[in-house]
């Protein structure tokens, strides 16, 4: 069942939510606008969160808050040409480097152009923040200081707190109530540079269609979400991942099995680290083109395949580049622009 487009009261919406019932994108839109405006009590934010989740959040659903907490960001003036963004759920528990920060840093040095919008560790070693923070790149740019750091060094941070100021109305709910919530799922659909090309991973399956979903709402024109084998939120060699691509608002799923690329396989704990320095370092020596095969490995992997979706170009021709890349240690000339 569905609530209908003029039943706008929160009271009755919270009450619909417990009976399972799903709302429309409009009704979403309005409760939502309530929630990140402060218009709502703790309890009646903890029920919103509580009902979408038990019943299920639907892309519908998330692609209005998407709408409504975009709408209250920081405005990023409209960036030319193809950008695209990096990004995982988090929460695969792995402690794994953070290889979507040394594949955007390796995309920068080859000329692309990456926006990538993040926030410090939550489940990880090393958070996008930290990593960005820890090597010496700007953490907290202003939105018009964009333009001029995507001009020196094709790269640029958007720390989430400093451009989704409406979350302080969220943030202590969230504390609270101490379990996943859509706003799991929000934090790597909010970058407000709106890049036009993603890699988005997840660390459970089952919401990757939804996510594909909201991507291909949302208007981006190539994107992948992809789930790597063993639970991990981005591409690993460890087996296959699957794939749902996203392109001009149509779906495509597949598999990718790194095997066919000439990747060999690796154990969890080749990919592991131990604390926010030793994570560094790691980061450190891939952008050199340097450290574990197995990280340097998952490094090109994921690199090949934000090429295939930024250029097109066959699977194969964007894993050879991107091997080419990673062992150049392209990435290194964008810590020192």
């Amino acid at each position: 069942m569905t609530i209908r487009n003029n039943e706008m009261n929160t009271a009755d919406i919270l009450e619909r939510l417990a009976e399972g019932q799903h709302l429309t994108e409009e009704v979403a839109h309005c409760v939502f606008t309530k929630l990140m405006d402060g218009e709502m009590t703790s309890g009646q934010a903890g029920s919103l969160l509580m009902g979408l989740r038990q019943k299920g959040e639907t892309a519908e659903e998330i692609h209005a808050a998407v709408r409504v907490c975009l709408e209250r960001a920081k405005p990023v003036e409209p960036i030319e040409g193809a950008t695209i963004d990096l990004v995982g759920t988090g929460g695969d528990g792995k402690n794994s480097f953070n290889c979507s920060t040394a594949t955007a840093l390796t995309l920068a040095g080859m000329g692309f152009t990456v926006t990538k919008h993040g926030n410090r560790a939550v489940s990880s070693s090393c958070g996008s923040a930290d990593a960005v923070e820890g090597l010496g790149l700007p953490l907290r740019l202003l939105p018009e200081e964009i333009p001029a750091e995507l001009e020196k060094r094709s790269f640029a941070f958007l720390f989430a707190p400093d451009y989704h100021p409406a979350f302080k109305h969220v943030m202590p709910v969230r504390q609270e109530l101490g379990y996943r919530t859509l706003f799991n799922l929000l934090g790597p659909l909010l970058n407000p540079a709106r890049p036009t090309h993603m890699l988005l991973g997840v660390a459970k399956p089952e919401f990757m269609g939804i996510m594909a979903e909201v991507l291909s709402q949302a208007g981006v024109e190539r994107a992948a979400v992809v789930h790597g084998a063993g639970g991990y939120d981005e591409l690993t060699t460890s087996g296959v991942a699957k794939v749902i691509f996203v392109e001009n608002g149509t779906t495509r799923q597949a598999e990718l099995n790194p095997a066919e690329f000439g990747f060999e396989p690796c154990a969890e704990e080749d990919l592991a680290v131990q604390g926010k320095e030793e994570g560094l370092t790691v980061l450190r020596d891939l952008l050199e083109g340097k450290g574990p095969k197995a990280m340097l490995d998952m490094l090109a992997l994921n690199t090949g395949m934000a090429l295939h979706l930024i250029t097109n170009e066959p699977l194969n021709t964007c894993m050879e580049r991107a091997r080419e890349a990673v062992a150049a240690g392209v990435g290194r000339k964008v810590l020192h622009a």
